[in-house]
């Protein structure tokens, strides 16, 4: 066999040597691209702070000089928004555990007569609701006795007042996820523990807001028959000593913003509404079991006050919108305590965010302050206060000091000394 010119053995080598050079090249070049480009991110950063952008102002009272030199300080070019940027300020108070509720609730309702605290109803899980009265003596600290309600009596999101022995109990929804509600009313007499019917709400109702005030049953607000829409009707039926004195419900002044949630209460001849929510979760459409999907909801702070005129006045708003704070309340003094709730969802996540603070509202004033922090955020916590002492048991907690998302529900019971 002839051997290869010695040239072109040279010219064969010298092409695989430049093959082999420009193969190196190109994995040279791939790995420093790989390295030098940010790889994409489909979650959120671990980081308790987020970066959004700055909100445009379009007064004077800020420079927007000024502005940009903060934003340079912080080597940002935006505002840095906490993931718990809804916390305010607010002093340390000292709380103490208390013995935990028989069950863990969320949206059940509760009711205080002297040293006594009943609490009804609510969820365990969101596919069981209770349909029982748990009570706890404040006198010796200690949950005690326990009886069942009515049948058709709602399990969640009650309207509920008392007169200081007769409990009424005004509509909310039947059942567990989001099922409809029941416009059935009762009337309970806790000597006795005795029910009796009343004459059912015009229509039903989710936590309507809901007070005794000269002598009338008032019942107004809540969500409508689809759980999301808000309803500004407003019923009134006279009552005395656990009887109703009339056959029908009576129509009232709308309530100017409508939605459940709100706390409502009376105090010297004023009726009050504070906080509430328009929409809330629904049951998702063509769900064998009403299965709860979220819709919008819009959280408000907004304060209303009905007095001799029969006329709705605008006072100031809470430190920060509320909502699911209707029986998470007691007045003390000449002043209103509200304990917990929601607010505004994040505006990066768009998760609801729970309520770590305690508010103060002075009637006398009109005045709101924020007098201290809970052991955790909370929202349909069960509150109430004896012997100076401020209580809360129940609701649905956050996820950490750092995630004001909600997550687990309880029957903690908390107390904490409150001086004002």
């Amino acid at each position: 066999m002839a051997k290869p010119a010695p040239g072109k053995h040279k010219t064969t080598k010298f092409v695989f040597v430049l093959l082999g050079l420009l193969a190196l090249f190109l994995i040279l070049d791939l790995l420093w691209a790989s390295s030098s480009s940010p790889s994409p991110d489909w979650t959120l950063p671990d980081s308790t702070n987020i970066i959004v952008p700055r909100p445009v102002h379009h007064n004077n009272s800020t420079p927007l000089k000024e502005n940009r030199k903060k934003d340079n300080k912080d080597g940002v070019s935006g505002r840095v928004l906490s993931a718990t940027f809804t916390d305010l300020d607010a002093p340390e108070l000292n709380w103490e555990k208390m013995a935990t509720a028989p069950v863990p609730r969320l949206d059940g309702a509760a009711i205080q007569i002297k040293n006594l605290l009943y609490v009804f109803a609510g969820y365990g899980t969101i596919d069981y609701v209770h349909s029982h009265v748990d009570i706890y003596n404040f006198t010796d600290n200690t949950w005690g006795e326990r009886f069942d309600m009515p049948k058709e009596m709602a399990h969640s999101h009650l309207g509920m007042v008392t007169d200081g022995r007769y409990i009424y109990v005004v509509t909310g929804q039947y059942g567990p996820q989001c099922r409809g509600p029941t416009a059935h009313t009762f009337v309970l007499d806790t000597k006795t523990k005795q029910w009796q019917d009343m004459p059912p709400l015009p229509v039903p109702r989710y936590a309507p807001a809901t007070q005794l005030w000269r002598g009338r049953l008032h019942v107004m607000g809540g969500s409508k028959e689809d759980r999301g829409t808000p309803g500004v009707e407003h019923w009134s039926i006279a009552v005395r000593d656990g009887k109703v004195l009339e056959k029908e419900w009576r129509t009232e002044i709308p309530i100017p913003r409508g939605g459940p949630h709100r706390a409502c209460v009376v105090f010297n001849d004023r009726l009050y509404t504070f906080g509430g929510q328009e929409g809330d979760f629904m049951a998702k459409p063509g769900s064998p079991t009403f299965k709860c999907s979220r819709r919008n909801e819009v959280v408000y702070g907004d304060v209303y006050m009905l007095d001799d005129d029969m006329e709705w006045k605008v006072l100031p708003s809470m430190p920060k919108p509320d909502s699911h704070i209707e029986f998470a309340w007691a007045i003390v003094n000449n002043s209103l305590i509200i304990v917990g709730g929601t607010t505004e969802k994040h505006p990066i996540t768009k998760k609801m965010i729970l309520v770590g603070e305690v508010f103060r509202f002075e009637f006398d004033t009109q005045k709101w302050s924020v007098i201290g922090k809970l052991p955790y955020r909370v929202k349909t916590t069960l509150v109430g206060f004896w012997n100076g002492m401020l209580y809360f048991t129940s609701g649905q907690r956050d996820r950490g000091p750092d995630d004001p998302a909600p997550k687990k529900v309880l029957g903690e019971m908390w107390r904490t000394k409150l001086l004002l």
